[in-house]
């Protein structure tokens, strides 16, 4: 039967390292080297015995406790005045005694003890010590633990610092821990019973169900007090719960624990993440809807102006031709012929110039008032379509912050794209070149002028008058010239007809092109400012595009790990 169960968890343990190997994978992509280094080592030790890891705070007496423990009738811990190095001592079962050094910051102890064939002792640097690294090292050797001692001094167990690193241990890993009292011989009784309660009260509060604690003293122990220095108690422990073949099985469900805590830290950040991607994708969005909306807005601004253009133009076109019908009716033109044949007054023909100047005043006075009037809205509503863009990217909102505990990486490389995004945009808004459009003035030279005036944002308004004005004044100049040759070398009193119907189709040719041009040039001059604020979120569109890509990855990865752990859990307990 031993020999079946032997095999089986062999299987697991197999298995188990199948997991852990994707697992590193999973945290070497994602780019975590700490993390990835904690899967490493823990992949390392997964064929190592039960791993006790001994932690406190220096001159806690961690040293002392473990040679009584052991009882091997020598110091196989240097029990020093002041801590001497930055050494993590990994304690484990050999034939003969042998010191092998790992690297600078541990050193393999082998000795012929007994209990080191079921179980493995760490001895840690003190977690307050001034000696550089200690805690580092100590905390990287946590994850791959199973049991967990904690070792005060019995006078004082109430040291900010030993609490903090506990918390670390306890709300990070989750790792099983009893706690020891260390150096009970330098207390009386009563205040020893009031430590004991006190870190039980500490462990409670702080999530621990049922507190173990046990108060000893190694001096004891090693001057053979054995009922007297509280280490049966904790031999006991030992012996009931992980030693007599328990061990093996033990560790195993704790790899799984830590396993499953490094996925499920990976699966919280990935849902931090994921709100971030979220976060900005509807910040795109709306980004895009402002587009949208404020461009609507400036076409409806455009409508408005040619509408009010329209209505001065058919105003004076209107007027112009009701004279002129006035004038050639057969009466008028007779009257106008006799006069000038014996006077000074004007002619038919002078009458004609006269109506086509008074018809260029009054289109070029009545179009340029409402032509200042409208530019002024266009401009605004332009302006604002972009202040409302540069105001929203000030304002995006930040989920996964630079300091995040798995993708800190990720959030640094998303504040420098949104930072770029920021600093462009705002040279953006400064460079009068980003608001013009060579295609959009045909004259160039025209232009120069009226731009040298405005700089950044503030010369869209330059733009639209010197656009519109331009326009406007390329239409009524080819409708009086064209109303001109209508007018001009005409036999009146053969061509009257001809005169009012050439009027009227070349007033409503103008119309049209005043309408088309106006609308089609100052639209085009919007949609082109939409593009081109648009254009500055390019790398901020190719990051979102691929954090898609790469959370969908990392979820399915996550996903298929979770769930072989959990069914490799099942499995262990029903060995």
């Amino acid at each position: 039967m031993s020999d079946i169960l032997n095999q089986e968890l062999k299987q697991i343990r197999s298995q188990i390292d199948e997991i852990v190997k994707d697992l590193h994978e999973l945290t070497t992509d994602i780019g975590h080297q700490d993390l990835a280094k904690t899967v490493s080592d823990l992949r390392n030790r997964i064929n190592e015995p039960f791993m006790f890891v001994i932690v406190g705070e220096v001159k806690a007496g961690k040293s002392s406790f473990i040679n009584a423990l052991l009882d091997a009738g020598k110091e196989i811990c240097k029990v020093a005045p002041s801590p001497m190095t930055d050494t993590i001592q990994q304690i484990i079962y050999g034939e003969k005694e042998e010191f092998i050094s790992i690297n600078d910051h541990l050193k393999k102890i082998l000795q012929p003890v007994e209990i080191l064939k079921e179980i493995a002792v760490v001895d840690t640097p003190g977690t307050n010590t001034i000696i550089e690294h200690h805690q580092e090292i100590t905390e990287s050797f946590i994850p791959a633990s199973d049991l967990i001692i904690f070792v005060f001094e019995s006078k004082n167990p109430y040291r900010q610092s030993a609490w903090e690193f506990f918390d670390y241990i306890h709300d990070d890993w989750r790792k099983k821990i009893i706690f020891v009292l260390q150096q009970k011989d330098l207390m009386n009784d009563a205040d020893l019973t009031v430590n004991i309660q006190g870190v039980k009260d500490y462990a409670l509060k702080k999530g621990i169900t049922d507190p173990v604690v046990f108060p000893v003293s190694a001096k004891m122990e090693l001057e053979g007090q054995k009922e007297e220095s509280g280490y049966i108690p904790v031999r006991e422990y030992i012996n009931t719960y992980i030693t007599g073949g328990r061990a093996p099985k033990l560790k195993i469900r704790n790899n799984l624990e830590s396993s499953q805590n490094i996925n499920e830290r990976i699966e919280r950040g990935l849902v931090v993440r994921n709100k971030q991607y979220i976060a900005d994708v509807e910040f795109r969005n709306d980004i895009k809807e402002t587009l949208d909306n404020q461009s609507t807005k400036s076409a409806n601004q455009v409508d408005i102006l040619v509408e009010n253009l329209l209505a001065a133009y058919d105003r004076i076109t209107f007027k112009t031709e009701n004279e002129l019908n006035d004038g050639l009716g057969l009466f008028s033109l007779m009257k106008r012929s006799i006069s000038s044949m014996f006077s000074k007054k004007e002619s038919a023909q002078d009458w004609l110039t006269g109506l086509a100047g008074n018809l260029e005043n009054g289109l070029n006075t009545e179009l340029k008032q409402r032509l200042n009037d409208g530019v002024v809205d266009i401009a605004d509503s332009i302006q604002q379509m972009a202040k409302m863009v540069d105001l929203k990217i000030k304002n995006s909102h930040t989920i996964l912050k630079n300091d995040h505990e798995i993708f800190s990486d990720i959030a640094e490389r998303r504040s420098n794209v949104l930072r770029d995004l920021q600093d462009t945009f705002s040279e953006f808004l400064n460079r009068s070149e980003s608001f013009t459009d060579e295609e959009l003035f045909p004259d160039k030279k025209n232009l120069a002028p009226n731009l040298a005036t405005g700089s950044g944002i503030a010369v869209i308004g330059v733009i639209i008058t010197a656009v519109t004005n331009t326009a406007v004044l390329d239409i009524t100049g080819g409708i009086l010239t064209a109303v001109g040759l209508v007018f001009a070398g005409v036999s009146i009193g053969l061509k009257r007809r001809k005169i009012i119907n050439g009027f009227h189709a070349e007033i409503a040719k103008g119309r049209m092109q005043l309408e088309e041009e106006v609308s089609e040039k100052l639209k085009s001059y919007i949609g082109t400012i939409k593009i081109r604020i648009d254009k500055n979120f390019n790398r901020f569109d190719e990051m979102i595009k691929g954090e898609k890509v790469q959370i969908k990855k990392l979820e399915e990865r996550y996903i298929s790990i979770d769930t072989r752990i959990k069914t490799l859990k099942e499995k262990v307990g029903d060995v």
